[in-house]
């Protein structure tokens, strides 16, 4: 999961309407981006060019740096994420989340006060009995929204919450040789999601150093393409 450090500024930022069909009542749409452990947002990755070329089309995207990457806190990142969402304003929110994002988008959709999104995409979702056996990240699985460990994991892993509210499309894309999902994409999530499952085959973790890099497949996604879209 790990990713080269980069220097670029907390948020990424455009807030004209753009390339995505806005609101019937006018509102823009927007996009938030939310990365993984360990990332610092280099360059290189996918969703930074995702989020500079989101800013090119005039589309809001909010893409922030997540606090203390390497020895993350579940309930710090999520305080970023929703001061982010709620910079988008009112409009269409498609939300693209990377690796330990998509377990903390999960988690908080399992609480008392769940985001509004649109559309979803959550791009590697590692194994969360890989993520339960990690000092620094076990957290985001096993400390749960309730005192009960069995009923906080069948919350956070309710099919429901990635597509409750949504008009749009809903994605899981994961690659077939993931090192965070041995046992693949769809032992490991099928049951405990219900969305369209992508497989990538020899996507790896879809990182830079597995290829992506620039991923125009995502970007048509994004941007509402989805009837000719694959997604690797």
């Amino acid at each position: 999961m790990t990713t080269t450090p980069s220097t670029t500024e907390s948020t990424r930022t455009s807030t004209a309407a753009g390339a995505v069909d806005a609101d019937p009542s006018g509102a823009a749409p927007g996009v938030l981006l939310l990365h993984g452990w360990q990332n610092r947002r280099p360059a290189e990755h996918w969703q930074h060019l995702l989020a500079d070329e989101l800013g090119r089309l005039g589309t809001a995207v909010r893409y922030p740096q997540l606090p203390s990457p390497d020895e993350p806190d579940p309930a710090a990142w999520e305080a970023v994420v929703r001061s982010e969402h709620a910079a988008l304003g009112p409009g269409p929110v498609t939300v693209v989340c990377h690796s330990l994002s998509t377990l903390l988008w999960l988690r908080l959709q399992a609480g008392t006060d769940p985001l509004r999104a649109d559309r979803v995409a959550l791009v590697s979702p590692p194994s969360p009995e890989l993520i339960a056996g990690q000092d620094a990240v076990h957290a985001f699985v096993d400390g749960g929204t309730t005192a009960d460990p069995d009923a906080a994991e069948s919350q956070l892993f309710d099919g429901r919450l990635l597509t409750a509210g949504a008009t749009g499309d809903s994605v899981v894309v994961a690659g077939d040789d993931d090192p965070w999902l041995p046992l693949g994409l769809g032992d490991t999530w099928r049951g405990r999601l219900d969305a369209r499952q992508h497989v990538v085959r020899g996507g790896g973790h879809l990182t830079p150093e597995s290829g992506f890099g620039p991923w125009p497949e995502m970007t048509a996604w994004v941007l509402g393409q989805r009837g000719a879209v694959a997604l690797g």
